[in-house]
């Protein structure tokens, strides 16, 4: 595990070269994982993992829920999208169109009992982006859930041993930020085989700028 000194140096001299940049958007700060000495064609050393940060992403995730009946009521104000069940069929017709949807939005939840007819109708589109929807009871209130997607990052490997993720914006603190990054490394650590043996590098960097080495 990295001390903080050392991720905090990393990531203020990320945003320091960052300002050298002319650019019109809040950028964010990403961080770069490189592995090592690990089979990736194995599934059981894909990495694939939702990571609550500490200090959040410093921007607002886009949630879709499929969902009917009081929850769905009780999602709108939770939610960015609301799909019910009888969109769902009319959705998987129009690929194209669903691919947009899928691709703008962070995370997806559904409502239990529909899972198997997402599955089957729009499991293609969502499985290989990582975004098969979260199932919860038709009862539940989606608030909590919804709030702690807000602060939710997605580390996911596929067969690449380099994958990357982010872990907040430029205007964020540099200690929170630092804070964010250290938690997702301990989680990685705790998932690969054998833990910063199979890490051969991490980077920090914001969109445009250079990447600063962590380990």
């Amino acid at each position: 595990m990295p001390s903080d000194k050392t991720t905090i140096q990393a990531v203020h001299q990320a945003l320091e070269d960052s300002k050298k940049l002319e650019r019109k958007f809040k950028q964010t700060v990403d961080l770069v994982i490189n592995l090592k000495n690990i089979d990736m064609t194995a599934a059981k050393n894909r990495l694939d993992e939702d990571i609550i940060l500490p200090h959040g992403r410093g921007g607002k995730v886009k949630i879709a829920i499929f969902a009917s009946g009081q929850l769905a009521e009780n999602a709108k104000k939770h939610v960015d999208l609301l799909i019910k069940p009888e969109e769902i069929e009319e959705l998987a017709k129009d690929k194209k169109g669903f691919k947009k949807i899928a691709d703008n939005h962070d995370f997806f939840i559904a409502e239990a009992p529909l899972m198997p007819t997402i599955g089957k109708t729009l499991g293609v589109i969502l499985g290989p982006r990582g975004k098969m929807p979260r199932p919860v009871p038709p009862q539940i209130d989606v608030s909590g859930i919804a709030n702690n997607l807000q602060k939710t990052v997605k580390i996911r490997s596929k067969t690449s041993k380099t994958f990357h993720t982010t872990v907040g914006k430029e205007d964020m603190d540099e200690k929170h930020l630092a804070e964010n990054i250290d938690a997702i490394i301990k989680r990685i650590e705790a998932k690969l085989e054998r833990g910063r043996m199979n890490i051969s590098s991490i980077y920090v960097k914001t969109t445009m700028g250079p990447s600063i080495r962590i380990i």
